[in-house]
């Protein structure tokens, strides 16, 4: 696979993530029975969204990383939402 194409692959992988970790914690309603499940699925995802984008962090383009690096601030302010 040519370089360039990897590294839009995993670019997208890992904007894919990020995507679906935000969904994950969109989802969450503490009133609901199954609060918990959701906390720890939100995590979860917000776990791999990280991996996704160091792994897409080491041949990204400069652009990408800044684009990247938002990324992990933004699930930072995510991940602190469920730290106590």
């Amino acid at each position: 696979m040519p370089y360039h194409k990897d590294k839009q692959q995993s670019f997208q992988a890992a904007e894919q993530a990020f995507v679906q970790a935000q969904e994950a914690t969109s989802d969450i309603d503490a009133s609901r029975a199954d609060y918990g499940w959701h906390v720890k699925k939100a995590k979860q995802e917000i776990e791999e969204a990280f991996s996704q984008i160091n792994k897409a962090l080491t041949n990204a383009s400069e652009h990408q990383k800044e684009q990247l690096y938002k990324y992990e601030q933004d699930l930072e302010q995510l991940r602190s939402q469920f730290e106590e």
